[in-house]
């Protein structure tokens, strides 16, 4: 049982890395402030939405702290450094609830 819960937990963790990296941007999409209230959006936020970008926020920071060597030989550490961490946590930490596809 052990063996299958850390394989399900692995096979999450590389989805949502993979999810992270290769999402596709809201072409000309902005948040709009304005009132979503929503229930059903605000839930699956909070239930669904959240923690998948906290987990890839995470996800993100150790591939950074793993590649920052390489970075640094490229000289593109900034652009690692907000492409595996800052935009998913702007994701997670400073988007409304309720706006799932916002950034």
């Amino acid at each position: 049982m052990q063996k299958h819960t850390k394989r399900v937990l692995i096979s999450l963790l590389l989805t949502v890395f993979t999810v992270v990296c290769f999402k596709t941007p809201g072409f000309a999409e902005h948040c709009v402030a304005g009132d979503h209230k929503d229930p059903g959006l605000m839930a699956a936020d909070i239930v669904i939405a959240r923690p998948v970008g906290a987990m890839a926020t995470l996800t993100g920071l150790a591939i950074f702290v793993v590649s920052a060597p390489f970075s640094a030989l490229g000289g593109n550490i900034p652009e690692a450094w907000t492409s595996l961490v800052i935009s998913p946590a702007k994701y997670t930490f400073k988007r409304p609830l309720g706006h799932l596809d916002c950034e």
